[in-house]
């Protein structure tokens, strides 16, 4: 059977809840007011607490730490997409409707978004509304638009980082 456990990871947005298995991340959730008891440490929470700091950093756009959000097969599917959105980049709902081949599902994607239980691995923060305004974030709006500027500072220009 897979070891399951608990680590945490002060970072600038608050307090992350990382729950995983040795193989990979179940959950990343904004922890703070939680209880903090970090249980077993797996290789894949490990991993996932050094990216968490390289991401904060500003030393790394993409994480490689294995992924095993549980959902249905739409969610799946909407979080694919989510994954595949650009560091420093953004996009809307309906984008991300019409990737998963519903156009007209755009409040189902605004729903499996919402339910997105890997928050900053999986980007649902890259999401705004179809009018450029921060809409919809679990974490709190303050949470989206710092983690939206932060990948902004570090956008890649010429190979090179920089910063704003």
């Amino acid at each position: 059977m897979d070891a399951e456990g608990r680590a945490y990871c002060v970072s600038p947005v608050g307090i992350l809840e990382i729950d995983g298995t040795s193989e990979a991340i179940t959950a990343v959730r904004f922890g703070a007011g939680r209880r903090m008891e970090t249980s077993d440490w797996t290789p894949a929470l490990e991993a996932c607490v050094r990216q968490l700091g390289e991401y904060f950093a500003g030393q790394r756009k993409t994480f490689t730490v294995p992924l095993r959000p549980r959902g249905t097969d739409f969610q799946r599917r909407v979080w694919g997409a989510l994954a595949e959105i650009p560091y420093g980049a953004t996009s809307t709902y309906a984008d991300i409707a019409r990737t998963v081949g519903r156009p007209a599902a755009v409040r189902a994607v605004g729903s499996a978004n919402g339910r997105n239980p890997v928050s900053i691995l999986i980007p649902c923060h890259r999401v705004i509304g179809g009018d450029g305004r921060l809409v919809g974030y679990g974490g709190g709006l303050w949470r989206k638009a710092w983690l939206l500027a932060h990948e902004r500072k570090f956008a890649r220009a010429g190979g090179v980082l920089f910063r704003e």
